[in-house]
């Protein structure tokens, strides 16, 4: 159809021209004609480019009348005027109800533009962060969120994990943020009042941390008894040997728990403020294998140290958590074990390798858990108390690393853990 009026606009200039040209011809002014006819030509076109000039600064009226070509150019730039227009009002409509939506919530959400400056905020924030719109339009975020450790988050960009900050209200109020950015540089941000729950989890981490040190008292005294009975006369006799000997050794298991669980809450008591140094991982997996080899003297443990690169971390925390890892692919296999410290394009990994019965894939998710065992009745065999990976995992959250899990049911294990070059 284009095409068609394009030939059509065009058969009419060129008939315009032959009838003007021939016109002049007749009365013997031909080129003069000619010059005429362009020189309307342009003036009518320049007239119809000053009325969509017009028409342009006043895109509400209708499009002038026109025929033909100019008629059609008309009529698409309307077409896409009022598609730009539907197309505004629906993405408004959307803005407007999002909007609406953030600001009945309860908790602050602020909504950030490429330049980090604050372009919209709910009621909720006000509350949370003393942030007020629209006053606080245009400002920069970071200069009015004074909060340590905020500014360094946000401009990072690496928002995978929340932020908990002080209410720069009330340093009794624990915040929680979120970043998710998204469009062409901006972002959102949710603030979240978690005080509650941080109260919670710290009640939860002091009653575990009391219980077990309270208990640890109660069971030295028993098992020092029971021991005292086991040289008597009275441990020696034959139908009390094994109930006494299964006292002991469940004596032993509680006393591995509690030890277990105290460690536990040092290190979660002792996050954020533990002491940090930079750390040769060859050295460290050489302690280990040692250690492990002296449980275990009769497997094999190899080594394959492909790196030089250190790790700024905690070295108790981070031996406790190699070690649990090498503990536990001796205890739970009978074969080999190999540990490998090695270096990707964006992290470095410690592997641990062993070749034993390996793991329903089913259990995955749930092998960090407190007390989780896949084998109950093995798990007891073996003195497993059921933390070793949840200290694992909250040692590597606190290095800003993670767990990852492989396991094939009759092939093996690897448990790895990657710590980002960005957190060295």
């Amino acid at each position: 159809m284009a095409t068609t009026n394009w030939w059509k606009e065009f058969r009419k200039v060129a008939l315009y021209f032959l009838v003007v040209v021939g016109l002049g011809a007749f009365f013997g002014y031909a080129l003069e004609a000619l010059a005429a006819a362009a020189m309307l030509l342009v003036v009518y076109w320049l007239n119809q480019l000053r009325r969509v000039s017009d028409w342009m600064r006043r895109p509400d009226i209708e499009p002038p009348e026109a025929r033909g070509l100019w008629g059609e150019f008309f009529d698409s730039i309307y077409r896409l005027q009022r598609h730009d227009r539907e197309e505004r009002d629906r993405l408004q409509t959307a803005v407007s109800y999002l909007r609406d939506s953030l600001a009945a919530l309860k908790d602050a959400a602020v909504l950030i533009d490429p330049s980090a400056n604050i372009e919209w905020s709910n009621a909720a924030a006000q509350q949370l962060l003393g942030l007020q719109y629209p006053r606080d339009r245009g400002q920069a975020i970071v200069n009015l969120l004074r909060v340590p450790n905020f500014s360094a988050y946000f401009t990072a960009g690496d928002y995978q994990e929340p932020l908990l900050i002080e209410s720069p209200l009330d340093a009794n109020v624990q915040l929680q943020v979120e970043v998710t950015a998204f469009g062409r540089g901006s972002r959102l941000m949710f603030c979240r009042d978690v005080t509650r729950e941080q109260q919670l989890e710290k009640m939860r981490r002091d009653f575990v941390a009391n219980v077990s040190h309270e208990l640890r008292t109660p069971l030295t005294v028993i098992s020092g008894y029971l021991l005292t009975l086991m040289d008597t006369d009275l441990g020696r006799e034959a139908r009390l040997q094994q109930p006494m000997l299964q006292m002991q050794q469940q004596a032993e298991r509680m006393e591995t728990l509690l030890r277990d669980l105290l460690w536990l809450s040092q290190i979660e008591a002792a996050e954020g403020r533990e002491e940090r140094r930079t750390m040769d991982m060859r050295e460290l997996v050489g302690e280990v294998r040692e250690f492990a080899l002296g449980a275990y003297p009769d497997r094999v443990i190899r080594t394959e140290l492909l790196t030089e690169r250190a790790v700024e971390g905690n070295y108790k925390h981070l031996y406790s958590a190699v070690s649990n890892l090498v503990i536990n692919a001796l205890k739970y296999s009978d074969g080999d074990v190999d540990i490998e410290w090695s270096d990707r394009e964006d992290a470095c990994c410690l592997s641990v390798r062993d070749y034993g019965p390996g793991i329903d894939a089913v259990h995955l998710p749930r092998l960090t858990e407190r007390f989780y065992r896949v084998d109950k009745s093995r798990s007891q065999g073996t003195g497993g108390t059921g933390l070793g990976l949840a200290i694992v995992k909250h040692v590597l959250a606190g290095h800003h690393a993670r767990l990852e899990i492989e396991s094939e049911v009759g092939v093996g294990s690897t448990f790895r853990c990657v710590f980002p070059h960005s957190q060295d």
